[in-house]
């Protein structure tokens, strides 16, 4: 049994390599971790066939559980080997140890194989339930935006080049830099240093996707793969209407994960040239809001601005003043002194970050009368060609941006970036690489890690991009209004591929057995031949051995042996696996002993 226990060793070593990717706030990855520790206990003390037997199958539910909360391409491969030790050990448990490893893992991969047309059906047919275990019991150590904008906070995020979000396009062609804006969150309230989210923002009349106008379209026009993050909010470009009909758009523009964020979430989108309803909802008063008797400076040249320009050209007007300045961006701002710190970066320090600049601007139009906001999110992307065509933009939290949107009557929420202003090659160009940072796509591994996330994000798209309104979608194509027959399609599906699969199985197998038997007796003629020993033309194998043992009387045995064990395996009724599989063995013992006997000149009939 050595053999079986070391297969499932190495399957739960499998597994275990996969432990540093889970989530540990999720208690379903609890209960992973104690099943891998249990299942190691309970196969380091088995002894009996009945107890590696148990093992074996502990091993399959923790890797069901895996999958649960692995479904990438790489892990899933990982998942779909481990399956294929723990089938193999059971194999040997129940075939008795008589095939050898290879014939374990082929016959185990023919095992997966028939199972695929049933879990495609089950996959494509059974309705879907929501997720279930994932209540994060905590937040655990994860980078990324934050729901309040400090001075320096963005700067500290941008020097971390982990994976946010990877973007792929019906169009294949990404929009053009300056046109990257992937929006997260929105802020209003500012104590004069800090802007944060008003309390209960989220829950403010959420917006149905459907309501959003135009009617919803079939096709994906794009598709998100978002890590996992902070913040119960989802990146998107704020156009367009998500596919999955349980995400909502607030008021804001901000798009409400309906899932734990510590799940990596896949999402599309349609209807990209469709107006968006939230452009148009108006600003509250929270909008206009500016603490009083700080930063003095700012609120006086806003309500200068404010008496001489219309809300449209005090926009304008910031512009020009901002152009007109020494501004200078830098991602190491340094800290801004006292409490009228925006004072201290408009008018005396002038060096700073995007954060700056959109807490300077939206500060600036709130003293001139103009509702603005604070939008947190990402700018940019690298687009990463895909061998074989296609791709998809990479987006990294060094990507992490804020800018701004101004209310404006006749238009509604319109969005600004005072950064575009001072560092138009921040946009157009993205974030200036670190010192002695390598670009991702020049160096070779660099460029296989991104192929390899371009392949997981195909991979993610056919799986977990088959959403619900997907199942319904196909399912009223093949059944239209009659949703009560799901049930009898399901076992009607069902029963067809194991119709199909079942008969397939044993016939394979028996030509398999078959093949294998005959490739060990022509193995043995040639032997044969060897000792000069050949079949007439027109003689059958039991005649070639009777003569064949006369010309040879020390071989008369073996030959004996030989056509008696191949004639009653090829033509009596079918024998037990075993059985066929003791013939072939039985065959190859024979030819061994006939490599074994010396060569030596045919005797003399008669």
């Amino acid at each position: 049994m050595s053999g079986h226990r070391r297969l499932q060793w190495v399957a739960l070593g499998l597994l275990a390599t996969l432990l540093p990717a889970i989530d540990t706030g999720m208690p379903l990855s609890w209960g992973a971790i104690c099943l891998m520790a249990l299942t190691g206990l309970k196969l380091r003390e088995a002894r009996s066939r009945s107890e590696l037997r148990r093992s074996s199958l502990l091993l399959l539910v923790i890797i069901g559980v895996m999958a649960a909360l692995l479904p990438g391409l790489g892990p899933s491969l990982i998942q779909l080997l481990t399956t294929l030790l723990a089938l193999s050990s059971l194999l040997a448990l129940e075939l008795g140890g008589a095939l050898q490893l290879r014939t374990l893992l082929g016959r185990s991969l023919r095992l997966l194989g028939a199972a695929l047309p049933l879990v495609l059906v089950l996959f494509l047919l059974v309705p879907r339930v929501g997720p279930i275990w994932t209540v994060p019991m905590g937040q655990t150590a994860r980078t990324g935006l934050s729901d309040r904008l400090d001075t320096g906070s963005i700067a500290n995020l941008v020097a971390v080049d982990t994976p946010a979000a990877r973007i792929s396009f019906a169009s294949e062609a990404p929009p053009p830099p300056e046109a990257r804006y992937w929006r997260v969150l929105t802020l209003h309230s500012f104590d004069g240093q800090r802007w944060e989210r008003l309390p209960g923002e989220d829950s403010l009349n959420a917006l149905i996707p459907a309501a959003a106008g135009a009617p919803m379209a079939s096709t994906r026009e794009q598709f998100w793969l978002a890590e996992p993050t902070l913040l119960p909010m989802l990146p998107w470009s704020g156009q367009g209407q998500p596919l999955d009909p349980e995400l909502r758009i607030s008021p804001d523009g901000v798009l409400l994960n309906n899932r734990p964020p510590i799940e990596r979430r896949a999402y599309g989108f349609t209807n990209l040239s469709a107006p968006a309803a939230w452009k148009r909802q108006p600003p509250r008063d929270a909008a206009l809001e500016l603490p009083a008797g700080i930063n003095p400076r700012l609120q006086a040249l806003g309500q200068e601005w404010k008496a001489t320009y219309a809300p449209a050209d005090r926009v304008a007007a910031a512009q020009r003043w901002f152009l007109s300045q020494p501004f200078r961006y830098t991602t190491q701002p340094g800290l801004l002194p006292g409490p009228d710190a925006v004072d201290a970066f408009l008018f005396d320090t002038r060096i700073g970050f995007c954060e700056h600049f959109a807490s300077g601007f939206t500060a600036l139009m709130r003293a001139a009368g103009v509702p603005a906001r604070i939008v947190l999110g990402y700018q940019g992307g690298d687009w990463v060609p895909q061998v074989g065509g296609g791709g998809y933009l990479d987006v990294r939290q060094s990507d992490a941006h804020a800018w701004s949107e101004v209310w404006l009557a006749d238009q509604g929420w319109v969005q600004v970036d005072p950064t575009a202003w001072v560092s138009p090659v921040r946009i157009s160009a993205g974030q200036p690489i670190s010192a002695g940072q390598a670009p991702r796509q020049f160096s070779p591994l660099g460029w296989a890690l991104l192929q390899w996330r371009g392949i997981d994000l195909r991979w993610t798209g056919w799986v977990m991009g088959f959403s619900r309104q997907d199942q319904r979608a196909l399912i009223e194509r093949l059944l239209g209004t009659r949703h009560e027959w799901l049930g009898l399609l399901l076992v009607a599906a069902l029963a067809l591929c194991l119709g199909v699969v079942l008969p397939l199985m044993r016939w394979t197998q028996r030509r398999r057995d078959a093949d294998a038997l005959r490739r060990e007796l022509d193995r043995c003629l040639q032997r044969l031949q060897g000792l000069g020993l050949e079949p007439l033309p027109g003689e059958d194998l039991g005649s070639f051995c009777h003569r064949a043992g006369q010309q040879r009387p020390d071989l008369d045995a073996v030959l004996d042996e030989l056509a008696r064990t191949y004639l009653r395996q090829r033509f009596e009724p079918p024998q037990p696996q075993d059985q066929r599989q003791a013939s072939s063995q039985r065959l190859r013992r024979l030819r061994h002993q006939l490599t074994r006997s010396p060569a030596a000149a045919p005797s003399p009939q008669g």
